[in-house]
């Protein structure tokens, strides 16, 4: 939707909100929102935060049930271990991101940013809340930036920025328990700094961070580092569902008198849905990058259509032909087939992390080696082996050759132990007999056992001379 609704205000698409003429930081005093819409984000958000700070604490079989160890390349996802071995996993699973992506953001917008988003949800959910806390609301922020350096002042900012600083550092520390697993950074924590240097330096940077985007970045992350607003540019139509504000029925906007013959619209232009937006746009002036979809200006505006008696949806999630055709909100066959296509996209992703083996296992016949033929009468083949532990405890492996006579010899020791996420390699021999009535080229299947249980089996290749 991006219909200019008010032609003496167009300059507003050339200017970004947060910044004065001057070009200096104006800075957003948002309106605390109450509502439908912010009572269920709020719910949302309780949700995402207890995910959040508990799932680090989930171990499952002795390992972390959720690690992306960039570092060390080892990621444990819902309890299965992934290596670099695992390259096509993850390149399916961006794939899939990319395209899920897209596709959500045509059928339902930015739904994402205003719901799930974690910049969203830390920003208007934990930090601004403790802003109204301790700052009080919109007009008393204000009133208290403006106003001198008081005992007051200086009191009720050192308060908030400690305690921004406190949930940062909590951030922080969680933030790298998904990196590095919760049992590391207990070390990190409880340990002498100078054995983890490095840890605690990423501690207090990542604190560093956290407590700069909150703190003072705040919507400019979403206004200027996140590239998502962008490129719904090019995602959005007509059809696409967005928080919108239905003009038809709102213009021209102001308060109707009974002796003025112009009939105004339902806007009464109060400016609610302006004082509540964390980004400060207008969002009458239609779809804007800056807008995150957060519903603040719905709740804002039925809440004023409640008082003076007009019926709720002025500002609704709509889409642009809802507002100007006048037509009802409805699954069409075009959402049903993207959403279709969204489903088949998360079942293919979902059945690839379940149907994810617990092991990675190749025998390859060693490059330039024949076979030979020992003074026992018997041949064998050298083969380099490799496994990997995919699994969360610790595996003791053997080979067993399937449906041939023939033996398994491991080059170095007999017993593996191949602890969980690691991998072992090693060569051994396939050992047959000259008598086995074999091809030049013979294929062979190998069961791998751990603790004496079949967990794969791999195909490989004996060479044998021509019978």
């Amino acid at each position: 939707m991006s219909a200019i609704i008010n032609p003496d205000k167009d300059n507003f698409r050339d200017r970004i909100t947060t910044v004065e003429d001057d070009g200096s930081r104006k800075w957003i005093f948002a309106k605390k929102p109450h509502g439908k819409f912010y009572n269920l984000r709020t719910i949302t958000s309780i949700v995402y935060l207890i995910i959040f700070f508990g799932l680090p604490w989930i171990q499952y079989e002795g390992s972390p049930f959720f690690m992306l160890n960039v570092v060390q390349r080892k990621f444990i996802i819902f309890g299965l271990h992934f290596g670099v071995q695992d390259l096509i996993v993850f390149g399916l699973a961006m794939l899939t991101g990319v395209v899920f992506i897209v596709l959500f953001t045509v059928v339902f917008g930015r739904l994402f940013c205003g719901w799930a988003c974690p910049q969203t949800i830390f920003m208007e959910m934990v930090f601004r809340k403790i802003e109204y806390w301790i700052e009080g609301d919109m007009q008393q922020q204000r009133n208290l930036a403006k106003s001198e350096w008081t005992t007051q002042k200086i009191t009720k900012r050192v308060i908030k920025y400690v305690v921004f600083f406190l949930i940062s550092f909590l951030i922080a520390n969680t933030f790298l328990a998904y990196i590095i697993g919760l049992p590391e950074l207990k070390k990190i924590i409880t340990e002498p700094i100078s054995q983890h240097i490095i840890g605690f330096f990423s501690i207090f940077l990542f604190t560093g961070v956290f407590f700069a985007v909150y703190a003072f970045l705040r919507e400019q992350i979403c206004l200027v580092a996140c590239p998502y607003g962008r490129l719904q540019g090019v995602m959005l139509d007509k059809n696409s569902i967005v928080v919108a504000y239905d003009y038809v029925r709102g213009e021209p906007r102001g308060k109707a008198k009974k002796d003025e013959e112009v009939k105004h619209g339902d806007c009464i232009d109060c400016k609610a849905c302006v004082h509540v937006c964390p980004t400060g746009i207008d969002i009458r002036n239609g779809t804007q990058l800056e807008c995150v979809n957060c519903t603040a200006c719905i709740d804002a505006c039925d809440d004023i259509m409640i008082k003076i008696d007009k019926p709720k949806g002025l500002i609704r999630y709509a889409s642009d032909n809802n507002i100007s055709k006048g037509t009802k909100l409805k699954f069409s066959g075009r959402i049903a087939a993207y959403t279709g296509v969204l489903l088949l996209l998360l079942a293919l992703l979902t059945y690839t992390f379940v149907s994810h083996s617990v092991v990675d296992a190749s025998i390859l016949r060693t490059p330039g080696q024949f076979y030979q033929e020992n003074p026992d009468g018997t041949i064998s083949n050298l083969y380099n082996f490799k496994v990997a532990n995919k699994k969360n405890k610790p595996m003791e492996i053997k080979f067993l050759l399937d449906h041939h006579d023939g033996s398994i010899k491991i080059i170095g020791q007999e017993n593996i132990v191949i602890p969980a996420g690691e991998e072992h390699q090693g060569q051994l021999f396939i050992i047959m007999p000259q008598n086995a009535k074999m091809e030049k080229n013979q294929k062979l299947k190998i069961k791998l056992l751990d603790n004496n249980k079949e967990i794969e089996t791999i195909s490989t290749t004996f060479m044998a001379p021509v019978n």
